[in-house]
């Protein structure tokens, strides 16, 4: 799937520099500007909420995948090695990618006529190249399908060292089939939820709501970096962040100007699912620990 996709991307790129035309970059190429920091919903600094800040916020959920890759860290044979390698390799490689489809695409059309429920498959039947669509449909299918497998293959195991830290019920969470050697249940669990949202949320609001809740995820981690390295300082680390404190801090900083950047409701969403999580975990931990007292 990975080769069918990326074969695809390659394909669009070099089909459609054939049609690329440099006035549609010239031509009123951010109508918006360049900002998009908002303040709970309100432009701030006089920049429009639309700006390119805006469509960065919005778009963050398509490097999400490359974080599922340190989920995978215990069946890795050498992870020290391997993971740094795997995350940030094709993370470059994907970010020259994104770069030269969008540029591509932004000739091919006027961003102002491209259709954001299929853009690529009808950029190629806008410029007469009808018979790319299968292409771009394939590739399409291949990379939902490849992206959707790792999110749901990386969150049963985020879910299994949590309740190896006694933070989730480990009879479940923690339960590893006899004969595949992976978290079954929670998998299942999963796939429960996925479909669930997938079924039943507009798809704006679940790119939205994965777009904030990474960004929020990506400060506690970058937070956390700092935290451990003052509270303990000897664990052992086979994985370690360069420039630190800067690194940490500037992602911090970069997360929180891409969160700004959101539309409004979606601060209340996530505060919604925040204290939805709170409660479940602080009730977990209540009965747990009467169950516990009980014998």
């Amino acid at each position: 799937m990975v080769a069918v996709k990326v074969s695809v991307v390659v394909f669009v790129i070099f089909a459609g520099l054939r049609y690329f035309t440099l006035s549609n970059w010239t031509d009123n190429f951010a109508p918006y500007g360049y900002g998009g920091i908002t303040f709970f919903g309100q432009p701030i600094f006089g920049w429009s909420e639309k700006g390119m800040l805006a469509g960065a916020a919005l778009v963050v959920f398509a490097y999400l995948g490359f974080d599922a890759v340190s989920t995978q860290a215990e069946e890795a044979k050498n992870p020290a090695r391997d993971l740094p390698i795997g995350i940030i390799g094709s993370l470059l490689i994907c970010t020259v990618f994104y770069v030269a489809m969008s540029g591509v695409l932004t000739g091919m059309v006027p961003y102002d006529q491209i259709d954001r429920n299929a853009p690529v498959a009808t950029a190629f039947q806008q410029v007469g190249f009808t018979s790319a669509q299968f292409i771009v449909t394939v590739g399409a299918i291949a990379g939902i399908t490849s992206v959707l497998l790792v999110m749901m293959m990386g969150q049963p195991r985020i879910f299994l060292a949590m309740a190896r830290d006694g933070l989730l019920p480990y009879s479940f969470f923690g339960a590893v089939h006899p004969t595949y050697r992976t978290p079954h249940k929670s998998t299942m669990l999963t796939g429960l939820m996925v479909a669930t949202a997938a079924s039943l949320l507009p798809l704006n609001i679940l790119a939205e709501l994965t777009s904030i809740g990474t960004l929020f995820a990506f400060v506690l981690v970058c937070g956390s970096v700092l935290v451990l390295r003052y509270t303990d300082p000897d664990r052992p680390r086979p994985f370690r962040c360069p420039l630190s404190p800067w690194f940490p801090m500037a992602g911090i900083i970069l997360c929180l100007m891409l969160m700004l950047s959101l539309p409004g409701e979606n601060w209340l969403r996530l505060i919604v699912w925040l204290c939805v999580g709170l409660v479940i975990y602080f009730s977990y931990g209540y009965w747990h620990s009467r169950l516990r007292q009980q014998g």
